[in-house]
């Protein structure tokens, strides 16, 4: 079953006190790429989760959140800056100086209440972090692949149906292209009778003019070329494994073909059949931008 390039998927994991939650998020794109963000003090292994995630993904864009709390909280991995807590407090002083205050009124709970005093020390990991997010973000790949898949499902039915439109069409083209014909012929001879009779036409001339106007509008190949990429097409939608480039490039095939069918179709109804054609083939080709 094919899948989509967008979804969505979160895991939460623990290990030996540690707790993590990933979310991934995909969008489409030409390739597999990975953005991880909050890694915190787990930065060098950034590389390894961008690795993961792109394997997993296939094809697309992925943005990677990661959020991490060890047991004992924050304070744990609390110190203070020592240089900003005595600039604080000199200021401290000097205000409290000017507002005609004694300077032994400022306290460590006034200093210590200042941004920047009081900094994160992250404390060393032993490996249970790590462990952690790596379990979050499994299970957030399954969920993701879980909603790729759904989302994949209902691509491939809208696909399928378009599929069936334009062959459909092709039908319609096969079965009217020579009732057209004929009647192309039949236009073609009441002229050039009347070139014969005015002597201005050779007769043998008549016949040559059928035949290369026949061929003119014949549609059999491109209809035969449009059937089998259309069914090359259907076989790709079946598989499970990444068929959207596969997919572009069939499309743009069915294109062509639907094109010289247009081109050649001097006829109202088959104007018509190849007009809707292109229509169902144009929505094709915005569709399996999303496919992996």
């Amino acid at each position: 079953m094919i899948r989509s390039m967008t979804g969505f998927g979160r895991g939460s994991a623990a290990a030996d006190g540690a707790e993590a939650t990933v979310e991934v998020r995909t969008v489409n794109g030409r390739y597999a790429e990975a953005t991880v963000r909050g890694l915190g003090d787990l930065a060098e292994h950034e590389t390894a989760v961008q690795s993961t995630v792109k394997e997993a993904i296939g094809r697309g864009t992925a943005t990677v959140h990661v959020s991490l709390s060890r047991a004992g909280g924050a304070a744990s991995g609390l110190r203070v800056d020592a240089e900003t807590a005595r600039a604080a407090g000199a200021l401290l002083r000097e205000a409290a100086e000017d507002a005609g205050l004694a300077a032994a009124a400022v306290t460590l709970a006034d200093v210590l209440r200042l941004p920047d005093v009081l900094v994160a020390r992250p404390a060393p990991d032993d490996g249970a972090g790590w462990r952690a997010v790596q379990a979050a973000l499994a299970e957030a790949l399954g969920a993701l692949d879980a909603m790729r898949r759904a989302e994949g499902a209902a691509l491939r039915d809208d696909l399928v149906a378009r599929a069936d439109a334009i062959e459909g069409g092709a039908a319609a083209v096969e079965a009217r292209a020579p009732e057209r014909t004929a009647e192309a012929r039949a236009r073609l001879h009441e002229r050039l009778d009347e070139f014969v009779a005015a002597g201005q036409l050779e007769p043998g001339r008549l016949e040559a003019e059928a035949v290369l106007l026949a061929d003119r509008l014949d549609v059999t190949e491109e209809a035969v070329r449009l059937r089998s990429h259309l069914g090359q097409f259907r076989e790709a939608l079946a598989l499970d494994e990444p068929v959207g480039r596969r997919l572009n490039f069939l499309a743009q095939e069915i294109g062509r073909e639907v094109n010289t069918v247009g081109s050649k179709a001097n006829d109202a109804e088959l104007t018509r059949l190849a007009v809707a054609m292109k229509e169902e083939v144009e929505k094709i080709r915005e569709q399996v931008q999303n496919v992996v």
